[in-house]
């Protein structure tokens, strides 16, 4: 199965799904072995927020583990075939691990106390980042 994670320095497992134009993407097995594939560098255009539609590089992978995700994000990767996982774990390759075994690190807070975990409704979190 692969699986990709949000991570904009290439080290953390990062939020604001739907701004993020860096993945790393692994292999993971059932028998819990975890390999990773590849790095995506994205294009601005290729950030979901904003992009216009078609083939990504995304597409194909069966889970994308995030610090956080809006709903209309979740709905969008949905329809793809992507299922969104949030996890408060900080490491890529852990949070795959976690996720493999059928555990998720809960998410935590960012720092304007949203848990990232519901829709923030019409108006967003106010934090200027575009609704999320």
């Amino acid at each position: 199965m692969r699986i990709a994670v949000t991570s904009q320095d290439f080290r953390t497992v990062t939020g604001h799904a739907g701004m993020t134009r860096r993945f790393i993407v692994f292999d993971a097995t059932e028998a819990g072995g975890v390999a990773e594939r590849e790095r995506l560098d994205l294009d601005r255009g290729q950030a979901f927020h904003g992009f216009a539609g078609g083939a990504h590089p995304i597409d194909g992978v069966a889970v994308l583990l995030t610090a956080g995700a809006g709903e209309g994000f979740v709905a969008k990767l949905a329809a793809r075939g992507i299922r969104v996982v949030r996890t408060g774990q900080a490491d890529p390759r852990a949070a795959v691990e976690e996720f493999v075994r059928g555990e998720v690190t809960p998410p935590v807070p960012d720092a304007h106390g949203h848990d990232h975990g519901h829709a923030h409704g019409h108006g967003g979190c106010g934090c200027r980042c575009g609704g999320h």
